[in-house]
Order: C-alpha cells, then sequence, then structure tokens
C-alpha cells in the first residue's frame, strides 16, 4: 500500500508535462480550512507576502472552514490542476484518508504533496469548570467512570481527534467522541462543559488558557513549547514517551505540471530557510521541516498508514 501510493504520488509528476516557464502569471490563491487565527491561517499569511515578492504576483490567503475541516480540500479538489490555487492543511489531510471514505475527494490521489511547512505541539486542555488541573487528574477521572466523559475535535479524521485517540490508547482510558465541525466549535463546547477535554492547536486555545475557561494539562511533543513554557509535556506529566505533533504542509490538485510543482517545492522551502522567517517561527513556537518533494509525498503516505495504526487499535470503523 505504502510503495504503491507513494509511486502513484511520484509518478503523476513525471508524466505531466512541465509548466510554464513564466509561473505564475497570475495572482495565486491559498486555501485553508481551518478559520483565522489557527496555525495553518498564520503560516499562510507568514509566506504568503514572501512568495508575492518572489513571484511579482499577488498571493492571498482565503480561510474556507466547516464540515469538519473538510470543506477547503473539496474546494481545491473542483478548480483546476494549475498551480494558481495551494491548499495548505494540516496532518489531517493524510490522517481522513484512513478513516473517512464517504468524502467528495480522496485526500491523497486527488493531490499532490508539494512541500511541508512547520510541526509544533498540539496541547491538552479541560475546562476550568470540569476540575481537572492535571493529566493525572484526567486520566483518573476517566477511570473512575469508563465511557462517561467525552472529548471533543475539530471533526472526525482530523489531527485533533486522531490525536485523542492515541491519548486515549496509551492512558487506557474510555472515553466518547464528540466532534465539531470547527476547532473554535470544538474549544466552546468543552469550555461550556459539554466536553471535558480535547487536544487542540495552541493557537486556538491560548486566550481561553490566559482567561482561565481553559486549563492546558500538557502539550503533546517531546519538547516544551515557548508559547506555554510553563505547561509540561504530556510525556513528563505521567504518560511516558508519548509523542504527537502537528504538521502542516501545501498540497496542489493532481495533474498540476510538474514544473509547477517542482517550482513550488523549492520556493518555498526557500522561503522557510530565509534568517528572518526562522526567528518569526521559532517566536511562534513552530518549527521549520525540510523536505525534498518524493521525500514529502512518502512522509504524507507514511502519516497517513500511522494514522491507520491508530483508528485500528482504537475500534474505529472507518465511515
Amino acid at each position: 500500500m505504502s510503495t504503491r501510493m507513494f509511486l502513484g504520488l511520484v509518478c503523476s509528476l513525471v508524466v505531466m508535462p512541465q509548466g510554464l516557464a513564466d509561473y505564475p502569471a497570475k495572482p495565486v490563491r491559498i486555501i485553508e480550512p481551518f478559520g483565522a487565527g489557527g496555525g495553518p491561517d498564520i503560516i499562510a499569511r507568514a509566506i504568503s507576502p514572501k512568495l508575492t515578492a518572489l513571484w511579482g504576483q499577488p498571493v492571498t490567503v482565503e480561510n474556507h472552514p466547516g464540515a469538519g475541516s473538510t470543506a477547503a480540500p473539496a474546494l481545491v479538489a473542483q478548480l483546476p490542476a494549475d498551480g494558481y490555487t495551494l491548499l495548505v492543511n494540516t496532518s489531517a489531510q493524510a490522517y481522513s484518508a484512513a478513516l473517512l471514505k464517504n468524502l467528495p475527494y480522496d485526500p491523497l490521489n486527488d493531490f499532490i504533496p508539494v512541500a511541508p511547512l512547520t510541526s509544533q505541539p498540539y496541547v491538552l486542555v479541560a475546562g476550568t469548570s470540569s476540575g481537572i488541573a492535571s493529566v493525572r487528574d484526567l486520566i483518573a477521572a476517566a477511570k473512575a467512570k469508563p465511557g462517561e466523559l467525552k472529548f471533543g475535535s475539530a471533526g472526525i479524521g482530523t489531527g485533533t481527534h486522531l490525536g485523542a485517540e492515541k491519548f486515549n490508547l496509551a492512558t487506557g482510558i474510555k472515553a466518547v467522541h464528540v466532534p465539531g465541525n470547527t476547532t473554535p466549535e470544538a474549544i466552546a463546547d468543552t469550555v461550556a462543559g459539554r466536553t471535558t477535554y480535547l487536544i487542540t492547536p495552541i493557537s486556538y486555545a491560548l486566550a481561553d488558557i490566559r482567561a482561565g475557561s481553559l486549563r492546558a494539562l500538557g502539550v503533546t511533543t517531546n519538547t516544551r513549547s515557548p508559547l506555554l513554557p510553563e505547561v509540561p509535556m504530556i510525556a513528563e506529566a505521567g504518560v511516558t514517551g508519548f509523542d504527537y505533533p502537528i504538521w502542516y504542509g501545501v498540497w496542489v490538485r493532481a495533474g498540476t505540471p510538474a514544473g509547477v510543482v517542482d517550482k513550488l517545492a523549492k520556493d518555498i522551502d526557500q522561503v522557510l530557510a530565509a534568517p528572518d522567517m526562522r526567528d518569526w517561527l521559532a517566536k511562534h513556537g513552530a518549527n521549520p521541516m525540510s523536505m525534498t518533494q518524493p521525500e514529502f509525498a512518502h512522509f504524507v503516505v507514511s502519516e497517513s498508514e500511522n494514522a491507520a495504526r491508530i483508528i485500528k487499535a482504537a475500534g474505529i470503523k472507518p465511515r
């Protein structure tokens, strides 16, 4: 499965005619699926002016949240395969392929992975009204009431969903999944007490954490976040070895000319490597990722397979 899918992604580039030498010759759109203020929106708006300067063409960012964060990929999958519409998405692009079988697009076959952007931690949060103040508190509460606690997500098959399932498996707890349609909706449910806990991108949760309506229990990677330096890693808060970053990348519709894909990959890597961009990313708690286009294509497939293993272990049926 891995080899076949990877070869398909790369071979789709080999057989495509080369893109025009003057690409881009008109404005380029970046579409992202999580809404203003989310990680993909923030990174897209950071790189868009750099690409504008590099290309001499406007690069704009559009938010298309909804449908469990699948509205934006569905839109891009319907647009021309010419490189003038880019999808900036999270690891959910890979994960959804393992779980969601009724999408109006194929997350792997209908898109070409172009370039990775950054990786960073999620944060595990609980509503302050729940009285849960630590990872150990959450585990104890869940084990005291098996199958009664509820956890939220930005949608079925998203990174927030799979992250929570991985946490549940690692801690041996049983809880009920209550998916939202967007990350803000999922956070609002946890703040209001409709769900008890949630794994979410830090950028979305910061305001509520600082306001005291959410309590940050732990970050999901094996290093702390400079955005929440006082919050422990889940791995040091009682779940040894837990490591689950969120990563962002750029995709285009399958069929985009190979020359265009190659130029996009190299130019995006160049933008991310600039010293001022590295400084900006560090301040925002993000680690730049650097891979060739074939390496990123292989990475996306392997991440989808990792998600499939979590889904199987959790006893979740693809839908």
